[in-house]
């Protein structure tokens, strides 16, 4: 189920130029040891000044809001919500225009589905994402991550990281630091 609404959703993001990345769980899954995901993370390299854009795929794609006042909630969180009710399968559009977000759409990687190409985040930015985030499961996420795949780019993601320490006056360098530690 998951996979045929990837490859559609992808399918029609295209369509549209829209770039994008899958992240979160389904990402994991790529990269990491498999788990239970409940939903689909797409981050959408444009603002939410294409809303109606996003509203018109969803539309098409048969997919229906999780909130009644779209415009006001996606001006608040920069996320809309939206579900398949054939299958149950939640998916989060997430609007970003930032430049990391820019550069890791540009890094991201197409897998293909059957005969569908699907842009996924680089492993080193579902990394990223999974330190930010920082809940417990994202957090098993990294270190699933990094010992199915020893051979990422350490540099890449301790520069990004310690730039979102500085802007947010976060650790999360060191929390990544810690869990390369900790895997050795």
């Amino acid at each position: 189920m998951f996979q045929k609404l990837l490859k559609k959703t992808a399918r029609e993001l295209s369509s549209q130029n829209i770039p994008y990345m899958v992240i979160g769980g389904q990402a994991v899954l790529l990269y990491g040891e498999p788990r239970l995901t409940k939903d689909i993370d797409i981050t959408l390299g444009t603002g939410i000044d294409s809303l109606d854009k996003i509203k018109g795929i969803v539309e098409s794609l048969n997919l229906r809001s999780l909130i009644s006042d779209v415009d006001s909630f996606v001006q608040k969180t920069m996320v809309f919500p939206v579900i398949d009710e054939k299958s149950g399968i939640r998916v989060d559009f997430i609007f970003s225009f930032s430049h990391y977000e820019k550069q890791a759409i540009e890094r991201a990687n197409e897998i293909r589905l059957a005969n569908v190409a699907v842009k996924f985040a680089a492993l080193e930015d579902v990394v990223i994402h999974k330190i930010i985030a920082a809940r417990a499961r994202d957090i098993e996420d990294v270190r699933s991550i990094l010992l199915k795949k020893p051979d990422y780019d350490f540099v890449y993601i301790e520069k990004w990281l310690t730039e979102f320490d500085k802007s947010l006056d976060e650790d999360f360098e060191k929390t990544f630091k810690e869990i390369v530690e900790q895997l050795r």
